[in-house]
């Protein structure tokens, strides 16, 4: 009950304390090393973009940023952790979509991602694949809905924690397709997909980071993408839509998120860094060894992409448990 009514009492309070920050300290800024959460385990997508934006950071901030991999909850520990953190200016976290826009509304969490977060910048944006261990009798997506109807309960799916993207989406597509699957958490995308890899469960929609490297490897098999389009990194590779489920979208995020009543300075130099990152060749090569697509967006943009999640992925709970 402390942790909520802190939670709430905290936006005035971090407003306060930055109202209090002298403006030439503003100016002088960054006098320290920056920490950066990663809330997922080292190894996986957000873990890989978090190293990535940390090291440009520190060429363009001239400071140290550290590293912190906060795992645990898919995300919410380490989003947690970002949302209770001092608003100076020196703790921010690389977020993604489940433990910003889809935990909030699907389970109970400790902040309100709009009153207790930051937002400054998406850095970068990844569909989903949907990958299988080559055990699981289907060639295509078609073929793997096909199997879970005539097998219900028989197949498990991996992701990387209740309440992440990675969990949603394959709950979105039990739904759209009617099939039973049961769910296995791990503490991270990389994780999950390692789970399916050694036959623990036999698929996942996981991060295109995760994912290549192991159908290139020949130990998963790619079915589908969970884009509009497909892929350039993988364009062999069909869309769930393709597969007959019209519209079906689930895209990945990471974005740079800081506690609630951060400085408008402070808010407005670093989100103008991170637009020059989304611009640099080494970062854009940088990101597709990864699969991904460098995203730059105004703090006003992230803001309202989040509410706009957040009121999709409340109809996509209330869709799931009416089923």
């Amino acid at each position: 009950m402390r942790h909520r009514t802190f939670a709430r009492l905290w936006p005035a309070l971090a407003a306060l304390l930055a109202a209090t920050i002298p403006a030439a300290a503003q100016d002088r800024w960054p006098e320290r090393p920056l920490r950066l959460i990663v809330p997922y385990a080292p190894g996986g997508y957000t873990d890989a973009v978090g190293r990535l934006t940390g090291r440009y950071l520190e060429r363009a901030l001239g400071q140290s940023v550290v590293v912190e991999n906060r795992a645990g909850a898919g995300g919410i520990v380490g989003t947690e952790a970002t949302a209770r953190a001092a608003p100076d200016g020196y703790t921010f976290c690389m977020c993604s979509v489940g433990a910003v826009s889809i935990a909030p509304v699907a389970d109970r969490v400790n902040y309100d991602p709009v009153a207790d977060l930051g937002p400054i910048s998406l850095v970068s944006a990844i569909p989903q694949m949907v990958i299988v261990n080559p055990a699981v009798p289907a060639q295509t997506l078609a073929e793997l809905i096909a199997f879970a109807r005539a097998n219900p309960d028989r197949l498990n799916y991996a992701s990387s924690g209740v309440g992440g993207l990675m969990h949603f989406s394959v709950e979105l597509f039990l739904a759209r397709t009617g099939v039973h699957m049961t769910h296995v958490p791990y503490r991270g995308g990389a994780p999950a997909t390692l789970a399916v890899v050694t036959g623990e469960a036999q698929l996942t929609f996981t991060n295109m980071t995760d994912a290549l490297p192991q159908v290139q490897a020949g130990t998963v098999r790619a079915l589908a993408v969970t884009a509009l389009e497909r892929s350039s990194f993988a364009p062999s590779v069909p869309t769930v839509i393709e597969a007959g489920l019209p519209g079906f979208s689930a895209e990945s995020w990471n974005g740079m998120i800081g506690p609630a009543g951060l400085p408008e300075p402070i808010v407005r130099h670093l989100s103008g860094v991170l637009a020059e990152m989304a611009r640099s060749p080494e970062v854009i090569a940088g990101m597709a060894a990864v699969g991904a697509v460098p995203v730059a967006t105004t703090p006003e943009e992230f803001a309202a992409r989040i509410r706009a999640e957040l009121e999709q992925w409340r109809e996509t709970l209330r869709q799931i448990r009416s089923r």
